[in-house]
């Protein structure tokens, strides 16, 4: 045929998928517009029952009660649905007679945590004869708003604490708040800046802690509230914050207490310093290093134009006695202003000749003795010849220390040169890299710059280049500290236990190389450092704090004052407080105690310490666990918990770290409630991303999320989040996981309906049953149902926390919805006499089944197992709980376990879902045939001709016979062979032709 043909055909084609695409996308408008007029209905009809709520409750009329129960039973066109009736804050829910046919996350979660809270189920009692299980809530950050990472802490958190309240326990749950030093400073600073245009330092330090007190009291319960949306059951009666009085108080003695040991001590060394935050930062405020494999140009805050990295400068120091000249190498010349000495190998003969004289400094004139180290230098690699800068570099301060040189900080705190930089004086650091770099062309010193691969530390806070820089700082003695973390983790000890095992070697590589913890911070906010310099007469102010005797640490100024009156005696002075503050990591690693009142001997601490378990992210093992147990060991005298669960990391759907740049952040609140594409997009809109970021973001977010995120409710996000922790140290979290789980919720929903109206209005349930009396499939259930129990327990004791939801869900949606629920229906089809006593068992046995499984779920899935719970008929000969998160967890029942009977089933399903298969999807009940050949067991032959009825139901059977090799094969039927015993065949009859299969066959290919 002719092209134009082809092409004619084509346009049409693509004309065709328009025209479908754009009906396609009018029918999603309105059916988009008409789920708007549903919920929009929904929401009138809720606010018009909360007005007669009120009538009703100031005392109107029974016409406005007799609206109300109208109201709240109103059916939708649409859904059929049933709206509750509106629950006053903190009581018990109401709900209406009738179950809604759709379960609905929003309906089912409003108002049970307000009552659960009311009613204090989640307190402790002190003075309880119960065992103890203490856990504390890793304190999220005050500044933090709820992400993805916290929601998993909160389900694996509060499984286990309502597993372990249903179980007997007397269980303590601890929230609480960090700080957050750096990060708090940090947002309240930009805030102040782009509120008023001024620092920190143009209002002071006083006016500004008081901004940041004002920000955490407006902004940092936020987060407390919204694990309240997870269903996280806490006790707020003990909620804290690491900067309250009780931790205050816990901090300052444990301060007090190590350095009066010998632990803690002063000393000048070399930090991290962000110039941008003007303090230290530990390691973990450090990005990974970013790889730079050639000359790079990056941002670095506070420059305008780009700053180029990956860069070797060699330039030569000129030797005195006309010596000639030695060459180095740099990757930051600008820090030759604070070079003390040049290093060469001893062995190297080109240097020989020059060890013990000195090079000139171009600049300042300082003489620079050229020294040997073997230990720093390679001989092969650059020039031979190492420049020293004893306060700018960890190695060559180790250098510095090793040949008692001198040490020239030559930055102030905000990077820039200091008085010590001669000329370049007040130039930024990396501009006066490069007024370095053109003073020593022109003095003729400068050779060459080459390529160099390099790593580069960037802070994760600021975005600003790590700079080494010697300062002096307070610092906690860790070598036998981390010997005593270490052996408590050790098999002979096993004092603690740190789960998944795998993270163990983690420990020990961690304390075996543990050094001395740096814990001061310049910063404003936080813990002030509980220790006082005597400032005499006469002294220089630039030499405050230099001398280590005249510090004096106490608890408060008026003891500090009473120490040093004692210690200079006679003597004039004033006592200054040091400026800095302490790390966050030392008031929250002191957490386990100081929440339950420690140093004080309080009836919590001698209650609830240790703790059971800590449950965190496995890339904080170090900077918190390790942290932990060294304190609680020195100073609470044991461990401070006797277990340590180490969950995954959460990512996206692709393997990535989640970042705002990558639109990729997940708020768990977003997918409890949902939320639009648009709103997505707005919240991006409402940061700090620049253009680029945003754009980038935007397509992220549009890839991932094309129709926004539906509501899947607490309880979906939950289970799935628990059932992903078998995937090791990290989670790829697909939010269409989260959305089967919330189908999932409905399934749960439709069987607990289904058994409401099997069961009747005046049922009343059995305080037990007896499994010898009951239908077959009533033991089964029962048997497997005890098998359910009994893994999931075991499970959740060894902290396999994904094997146990696996355990609940198989048990609830293969065996309860997929058989048992089915095997039990034709029981109830009319009021057959022949099946009045199966009825009255199955109703039975249906009722436990709900009541024990919905108990095992609770922990999981606490709403929805609330509500179902709440729905079932109460026993008549006792008193039920109030609550099922109050219940007895279930626990195995002997008399339930059916080897046999579970066995036959196995059977059973065997042969039915060989029959499904062959009906390939259709519906049409038809004929079918077990062939049992002569090498089938008689009791497996039994089994197939005494459950006819169960076969027939479970595979939509019209009818089943069981034949032998003797009979006539039938004809006309599909068959399947299962093994050399056994093989089924089902009749094939009107649409079920093989040409009408072939054809459905075609056009799905097409």
């Amino acid at each position: 045929m002719p092209e134009s043909f082809h092409h004619h055909r084509l346009c049409c084609f693509i004309v065709l998928a328009m025209d479908i695409g754009i009906e396609d996308l009018e029918k999603k408008k309105k059916k988009e517009q008409k789920a708007r007029e549903k919920e929009l209905k929904r929401h009138k009809a809720l606010d018009k029952a909360a007005k007669l709520q009120a009538e009703k409750s100031s005392g109107n009329s029974k016409k406005s009660e007799k609206k109300l129960r109208k109201s709240c039973n109103n059916k939708d066109d649409n859904a059929n649905d049933f709206i509750d009736p509106p629950t006053p804050f903190g009581e018990k829910k109401q709900m209406s007679p009738q179950m809604a046919k759709q379960y609905s996350p929003s309906a089912v979660e409003k108002s049970w945590y307000e009552w659960w809270e009311k009613k204090h189920y989640f307190v402790a009692d002190a003075k309880s004869n119960k065992p103890p299980f203490v856990m504390l809530l890793p304190p999220p950050n005050v500044t933090g708003a709820l992400h993805i990472g916290h929601a998993l802490t909160a389900a694996i958190e509060d499984t286990v604490i309502r597993w372990r309240r249903m179980s007997g326990y007397n269980t303590l749950w601890v929230p609480g708040l960090d700080h957050a030093g750096i990060a708090t400073q940090v947002v309240v600073e930009k805030k102040l800046m782009r509120d008023s245009g001024k620092t920190r330092h143009d209002i002071g330090r006083e006016e500004f802690v008081s901004k940041v007190w004002d920000w955490k009291n407006k902004y940092g319960d936020t987060i407390l509230q919204q694990l309240r949306h997870l269903g996280a059951s806490l006790d707020w009666s003990r909620e804290c914050f690491t900067m309250d009085e009780k931790s205050s108080k816990a901090v300052t003695e444990a301060f007090v207490r190590l350095h009066n040991q010998g632990l803690i001590y002063r000393d000048n060394r070399i930090v991290n310093w962000d110039c941008v935050l003007r303090t230290a930062i530990s390691d973990i405020e450090v990005d990974p290093p970013i790889e730079i494999k050639e000359r790079t140009l990056l941002d670095v805050p506070g420059y305008e134009n780009p700053v180029e990295f990956g860069v070797l400068t060699l330039f030569a120091y000129p030797v005195e006695e006309d010596l000639g000249e030695i060459v180095v190498a740099t990757t930051r010349v600008e820090t030759m202003l604070g070079d003390t000495a040049i290093a060469v190998h001893p062995d190297d003969e080109r240097y020989k000749h020059l060890l013990g004289k000195h090079a000139m400094h171009p600049f300042n004139g300082r003489r620079i003795p050229v020294i040997s180290d073997e230990i720093l230098v390679d001989p092969e690699f650059g020039t031979g010849a190492v420049k020293i800068t004893p306060a700018h570099d960890p190695n060559d301060f180790m250098v510095g220390k090793r040949h008692n040189l001198e040490f020239i900080n030559i930055f102030t705190d905000d990077g820039k040169i200091n008085q010590y930089g001669g000329a370049f004086e007040g130039m930024p650091r990396f501009k006066a890299r490069e007024a370095v770099t053109d003073a020593l062309q022109k003095k003729g010193l400068f050779k060459e710059t080459k390529t160099n691969e390099m790593c580069l530390r960037i802070c994760s806070r600021s975005k600003d280049v790590v700079e080494p820089m010697i300062k002096p700082q307070w610092y906690i003695k860790c070598r036998d500290m981390g010997n005593e973390a270490l052996d408590a983790a050790a098999d002979e000890c096993r004092k603690l236990e740190i789960i998944p095992r795998q993270y163990t070697a983690d420990w020990k590589r961690w304390l075996e190389n543990i050094h001395d913890w740096c814990i001061s911070r310049q910063l404003w906010w936080g813990h002030r450092v509980p220790a006082w310099y005597a400032v005499f007469e006469g002294d220089n102010k630039e030499d405050f704090g230099r001398l280590y005797e005249r510090w004096v640490v106490a608890r408060s100024e008026e003891e500090a004052q009473a120490l040093a009156d004692q210690k200079y005696e006679g003597k004039k002075f004033r006592l200054e407080q040091d400026s800095d503050v302490l790390d966050t990591w030392f008031s929250s690693g002191l957490f386990p105690l100081s929440v339950l009142g420690w140093p004080d001997d309080t009836e919590d601490l001698r209650a609830f310490y240790p703790n059971s378990v800590i449950e965190t992210g496995h890339d904080i093992l170090f900077f918190w666990v390790a942290r932990m147990v060294m304190l609680g060991n020195t100073l609470g005298g044991n461990v401070p918990f006797t277990k340590v669960y180490l969950h995954p990391m959460v990512r996206d759907a692709h393997g990535r770290k989640m970042a705002k740049g990558l639109g990729n952040v997940i708020d768990p609140l977003d997918v409890i409630n949902g939320i639009t594409l648009e709103r997505l997009h707005e919240r991006l809109s409402e940061g700090n991303l620049d253009h680029k970021e945003l754009d980038k973001a935007r397509e992220g977010q549009l890839k991932d999320f094309p129709n926004g995120i539906a509501e899947c409710g607490a309880d979906a996000l939950r289970f799935c989040l628990i059932s992903y922790t078998a995937q090791g140290d990290k989670i790829n979290l697909d939010i269409q996981r989260v959305v089967g789980y919330r189908q999932w919720c409905n399934k749960l929903w439709n069987a607990v309906r289904f058994a409401l109206s099997r069961l009747g209005d005046n049922y009343v349930p059995p305080s037990n049953v007896n499994p010898d009396v009951l239908p077959f499939s009533c033991r089964w259930i029962l048997s497997v149902l005890n098998e359910a129990i009994s893994k999931t327990v075991m499970s959740l004791k060894s902290y396999e926390f994904s094997d146990a939801a696996t355990a609940v869900y198989a048990w609830w949606q293969y065996q309860l919805c997929d058989i048992f629920i089915e095997t039990v229906k034709p029981y109830f089809s009319g009021n057959d006499p022949k099946f009045a006593t199966e009825r009255g068992f199955a109703q039975d046995t249906l009722w436990v089944c709900l009541e024990n499984g919905l108990r095992l779920l609770h922990p999981f899935m606490p709403f929805v197992t609330e509500e179902l719970w709440q729905r079932l008929p109460s026993p008549g000969d006792y008193k039920r709980a109030a609550s099922i998160m109050i219940c007895k967890y279930p626990s195995i029942v002997e008399s339930w376990k059916n080897d046999r009977v579970e066995s036959e089933m196995n059977l059973i399903e065997l042969v039915a879902k060989s029959l499904r298969s062959l009906a390939q999807g259709s519906r049409d009940r038809r004929p079918a045939f077990v062939l049992c050949r002569a090498l089938l067991e008689d009791r497996d032959r039994e089994t197939i001709c005494n459950h006819q009825l169960e076969i027939e139901t479970l595979a939509n059977l019209s009818s089943l016979k069981v034949i032998n090799e003797n009979n006539a094969t039938p004809t006309g039927c599909a068959v399947s062979v299962l093994n050399e015993k056994l093989s089924v065949f089902l009749k094939l009859q009107g649409s079920s032709s093989p040409e009408t299969n072939l054809e459905k066959i075609r056009k799905r290919i097409d």
